[in-house]
């Protein structure tokens, strides 16, 4: 028998998963070839993460993390934070495929709920920075301001804007939300 020694196990087999789901999506690869991949023992991932489903919560915790962090980074005004949540789903692509999709992890798990709060704190204080369209709520604007970004980014990961946008995503988005998004409040 191989002996496996890593410097960091749970590591190795997260980032062995983020590349399993870039290259085929979050459903199609099993724990034992992620071992495989890994380089560990095929016991390594059910020992650190219980199975699967444990597996891809990691994955979805580490994903709002970096997304809250990316989202952070852009600032207060939505269409800087509506352009680095593009760029984030086309850099982050395995994350951003699982994070959106609650029926593959534990939800309810403690860390992916703070890091999913985290980074909607974010976008709700992004959207408040502009005006409401008439008779809309804040939080239908918000709402309608993620469609807007969520929406984008899911027409660009698939292929299906028209040809002729700017080759970055984000300032490809940003035409687009100027054109959708109510004005932006003055400051006080």
């Amino acid at each position: 028998m191989t002996s496996y020694h890593h410097g960091n196990l749970r590591r190795a087999v997260l980032d062995a998963a983020v590349e399993a789901i870039a290259e085929s999506g979050p459903a199609t690869w099993s724990l034992r070839e992620l071992a495989r991949r890994a380089g560990v023992s095929h016991a390594a991932p059910a020992h650190h993460f219980g199975d699967k489903t444990g597996l891809l919560t990691a994955v979805a915790a580490e994903g709002y993390r970096l997304f809250a962090d990316a989202l952070t980074a852009a600032g207060d005004d939505f269409l800087d934070v509506g352009a680095a949540y593009v760029r984030f789903a086309v850099d982050h692509r395995a994350y951003f495929e699982v994070m959106f999709r609650p029926d593959l992890y534990r939800a309810d798990d403690p860390e992916v709920a703070a890091e999913s709060a985290r980074a909607d704190a974010i976008l709700q204080r992004g959207a408040r920075g502009h005006a409401a369209p008439s008779g809309a709520d804040q939080r239908t604007a918000a709402i309608a301001a993620w469609s807007i970004v969520h929406g984008f980014a899911a027409l660009w990961l698939n292929g299906n804007l028209p040809p002729g946008l700017p080759s970055d995503p984000a300032e490809a988005a940003r035409p687009v939300l100027r054109c959708l998004l109510p004005p932006r409040l003055p400051s006080t």
